[in-house]
């Protein structure tokens, strides 16, 4: 549980950087978008778990804040796509980031030694709880870009 803690402030901790800017839903998309790509409403409101009009709304905002483009596809006008602009790449580079860095300055912590096992376990954790994390980026690494 101890480490579990540890974890999540390293999570929230990533989060209070941007609560100025984005909600909690707000950044759970534009990781979404960030991590699997462009994304249309019906994806968005699978992910969030609410009706596709507050999925709607949502975006709506992102997109006001320039965080998030949205588009017609050109073959089917009803089908929108969803992008992250270069300010909301920035936006969940910079939480991801600061998540890679704080796990990075815990583990340097750790006696080299052990360090290699540390990550083993950790890896062997992840696999046993399901191997990829959270879709929706809570806790998510992300690849480095």
């Amino acid at each position: 549980m101890r480490a579990a803690d540890v974890l999540l402030r390293v999570a929230a901790r990533s989060v209070i950087e941007v609560e100025d800017r984005v909600t909690s839903p707000q950044l759970r998309v534009l990781v979404l978008i960030a991590l699997h790509g462009p994304q249309n409403l019906g994806a968005v409101a699978r992910e969030l778990g609410v009706h596709a009009s507050n999925a709607t709304r949502t975006c709506d905002r992102l997109v006001a804040a320039d965080l998030l483009s949205r588009r017609q596809e050109p073959t089917d006008r009803r089908y929108l796509k969803l992008d992250l602009t270069a300010q909301g790449r920035a936006l969940v580079d910079s939480v991801l980031g600061h998540r890679r860095t704080a796990i990075a300055d815990v583990i340097e912590r750790i006696p080299s030694p052990e360090q290699e096992s540390v990550a083993r376990a950790m890896q062997v954790f992840a696999d046993a709880g399901g191997g990829e994390g959270s879709e929706d980026g809570r806790f998510a690494l992300g690849p480095a870009r």
